[in-house]
């Protein structure tokens, strides 16, 4: 790790190819770090005090990094399940877990960790059996999307039942990607359809108030949005690709030199 990372924002980056996590300067794209050891990792989070979370999804482990760390400050177990995306509840956090499916003959879960520690609790919606990704809004509902039977599916985890209620958003989603809140929507990607489309959702149901093209994008799963800019890992393409949002198009910039990149964070500089 570069001495300098500590006191810059920095972009963290799994790398499905080689392994490993990636860290670059935000700004300027210099490569600043590499962490290593993990079987698989996958997803990426950050919580209010910049420390970054990884899911490694074949080991069934979630690391937690300090903001340039490079050894985890803490590791949690998420036993039988394989965990993919991941978010921070901004209003108590609680750390969620997609957890893609398990490994034996039950669906998935989400898995929620109290403040980030053990013990976990699980919460499982009846209409989704392959779970992807996940984000909390700024009340501390949560948004997942996944599967069942081949179908898209889009559930929130209300912060006031802690019971699971399944949405149909009326936009055409084939493979559904990252999930975000923006600051005022809910994010949802079609990693197939190379596309993000926004939603007001209320007691009343969605309304799609927006769709961004993520032109140049071949297998972008995983998108954060950090204001007026899009970051999404492409394992098609091997890079890492920034587009305006919301008015996407054609990417602004491009970082390369890497295998099959999937996830993406941002921490802060302390």
């Amino acid at each position: 790790m570069a001495p300098d990372a500590k006191k810059i924002p920095l972009l963290y980056v799994t790398d499905l190819g080689t392994g490993d996590v990636y860290i670059y300067a935000y700004r300027t794209g210099a490569l600043k770090g590499t962490l290593r050891g993990f079987s698989r990792p996958w997803g990426l989070c950050v919580d209010r005090a910049g420390s970054v979370y990884v899911t490694d999804n074949d080991a069934q482990l979630i690391h937690k990094y300090a903001h340039g760390g490079t050894k985890p400050t803490a590791t949690l177990k998420d036993p039988g399940e394989t965990p993919g995306g991941c978010a921070v509840d901004p209003t108590t956090g609680d750390l969620a877990i997609a957890n893609v499916s398990n490994l034996g003959s039950e669906p998935g879960d989400v898995a929620i960790y109290r403040k980030g520690r053990a013990p976990r609790r699980s919460f499982k919606d009846p209409g989704i059996n392959y779970y992807e990704y996940c984000s909390y809004d700024n009340h501390g509902n949560l948004f997942v999307d996944g599967q069942k039977g081949g179908a898209f599916v889009f559930a929130e985890l209300s912060a006031v039942s802690h019971a699971f209620t399944d949405i149909d958003l009326n936009a055409s989603i084939q493979f559904g990607g990252s999930v975000q809140w923006d600051g005022t929507q809910v994010a949802v990607g079609d990693y197939t359809a190379h596309k993000i489309d926004e939603f007001d959702i209320g007691p009343s149901g969605a309304t799609e108030v927006g769709s961004t093209k993520l032109d140049g994008a071949t297998f972008a799963v995983q998108f954060l949005i950090d204001g007026a800019k899009i970051v999404s890992p492409d394992a098609g393409g091997a890079d890492v690709l920034f587009w305006n949002y919301p008015t996407g198009g054609s990417p602004v910039s491009t970082l390369g030199g890497l295998q099959t990149p999937w996830g993406v964070a941002v921490s802060p500089a302390k």
